[in-house]
């Protein structure tokens, strides 16, 4: 990969603005999902196709660019990385103005194809801005770099459903039943003029011109290694747990057994699960800077704390009741008492994190009210850590295979358009609580990965135990 030599700090801030974007659009999605349940009278499986058309478009946009780049050579080659930044966020922009049409049609799968438009120019945007990112600066930093675009991610996938549930349901406490489907189309037809804002301030930018210059050929050997197909795997059931557990909350939030409130007040619930990323992935930051083990060790307490400062901050802003926030605390104190057991080594991680999440969800399914309910949106600071783990052991000891691994891995993101829709359809035979026996499987096999790839890796010589930032998807 070639880039010009001049890189500019405002170069790498505006191009690290891009992942603010997929964060927000991706939490707030979660916002639809009631909206359109109740006015299109949807099943619970039917509510979670919002999930499935977003997550869907991942998977065929980077299969579609997989498949070209091994057959015909890297397609951005012809119009620059810059230009394909440009071309994913208009695609992304006319993807919001479906909204439109969609509103006024009062048409589900007319909605459906607008957040796959969405999605699918995200995940041009997503090719391009990880390369470049990387490229913005020495080799040896990229990693320190797409550590803080992760951390934007997070920010804006805790603020997204806050303002996206403000504009569609106000702040007067409407409901999901007294809200009509219009509403829908001033927050996206903000978000596409957002897009293409964004989109004219990176063609006047000075992002200097980057090309790849490798043609990847076609060659099955990349599935000779057991850990990328192991982590094929847990990557597609990553995403599925991380988008579905949040995904069906609002739906068991509104049931009278369980607390019984009404979809516009559940948003602030919906911020704490995506601000949990955004605590873990700001703690996993730490170690991409080169601080004394005691200033880390200090740091490991008091970034947490400020992250989940930042979230209650965020929320009294927009009005919500603080004190559902505050009753999280104690699980703060757990993810800090794990982090410096786990010290950031991935294979223990994935054992540790995917082994507490998993008996946090069964903790979820036997009780009702906010033990269950803070359980599962613990979840999110399980969750938080895993994407890098999961990346970092499953591309380890690939050599030449190394950048088809990562294309391949990048595809499994459709994870997001099943798992939520399976259990969803779960929940139509079991009810939408007992639904949660799939998450507490999904992090059953995120531990059984970790267990298992770290002796893949040592039968083979490779270094497992190397410490690791976090990022995001």
């Amino acid at each position: 990969m070639e880039s010009n030599q001049q890189k500019t700090p405002g170069s790498f801030y505006v191009l690290i603005s891009v992942f603010f974007f997929w964060g927000f659009v991706a939490a707030s999605n979660t916002i639809l999902i009631p909206l359109f349940k109740k006015h299109f009278d949807l099943s619970q499986s039917q509510s979670q196709l919002v999930d499935s058309a977003f997550y869907v478009a991942y998977g065929v946009g980077s299969l579609i660019y997989f498949l070209w780049s091994v057959l015909a050579g890297d397609p951005l080659n012809k119009i620059g990385y810059k230009k394909g930044l440009i071309l994913g966020l208009l695609i992304s922009a006319a993807g919001t103005l479906v909204f439109i049409p969609a509103a006024s049609s009062s048409s589900f799968p007319l909605m459906l194809a607008a957040l796959f438009l969405v999605a699918f120019g995200f995940a041009l945007q997503q090719i391009v801005a990880n390369p470049y990112v990387i490229a913005l600066g020495s080799p040896e930093t990229g990693a320190h770099r797409n550590t803080l675009a992760g951390a934007i991610n997070s920010f804006g996938t805790t603020i997204g459903p806050l303002l996206v549930g403000y504009a569609i349901f106000g702040g007067t406490g409407s409901t999901g039943e007294t809200v009509g489907l219009e509403t829908v189309k001033t927050p996206y037809l903000i978000l596409g003029i957002a897009f293409v804002l964004f989109a004219a301030l990176l063609a006047f930018s000075k992002l200097p011109p980057i090309k790849n210059e490798e043609k990847a050929s076609f060659d099955l050997g990349v599935f000779k290694f057991p850990q990328l197909i192991l982590g094929m795997i847990a990557i597609f059931i990553y995403v599925g747990v991380e988008v579905g557990v949040q995904s069906n909350l609002p739906e068991l939030m509104r049931q009278q057994s369980y607390i019984g409130v009404e979809a516009s007040k559940t948003v602030h619930f919906i911020s704490l699960y995506w601000g949990c990323l955004m605590i873990g992935r700001w703690t996993g930051s730490i170690n991409a800077f080169n601080l004394r083990k005691n200033v880390k060790n200090i740091l490991n307490i008091v970034i947490p704390l400020v992250a989940f400062g930042v979230i209650v901050l965020v929320n009294y802003i927009k009005g919500s009741p603080i004190m559902d926030l505050l009753y999280f605390s104690p699980f703060i104190l757990i993810l800090i008492g794990v982090s410096f057991i786990v010290k950031q080594k991935p294979a223990l991680t994935m054992m540790v994190f995917g082994g507490l999440a998993a008996v946090m969800m069964l903790i979820g399914i036997l009780t009702v009210g906010n033990i269950s309910l803070y359980s599962f949106i613990s979840a999110g600071l399980f969750c938080s850590v895993m994407w890098p783990c999961i990346f970092a052991l499953s591309i380890a000891g690939l050599g030449k295979y190394t950048p088809q691994g990562s294309a391949l891995l990048v595809m499994m993101i459709v994870g997001g358009a099943f798992i939520p829709w399976l259990q969803g359809k779960l929940s139509e035979s079991i009810g939408i609580h007992l639904s949660y026996i799939i998450p507490v499987a999904c992090f059953l096999y995120l531990a059984f990965f970790g267990w298992k790839v770290k002796r893949v890796l040592k039968a083979q010589g490779v270094d497992y135990d190397a410490e690791t930032t976090s990022g995001g998807h």
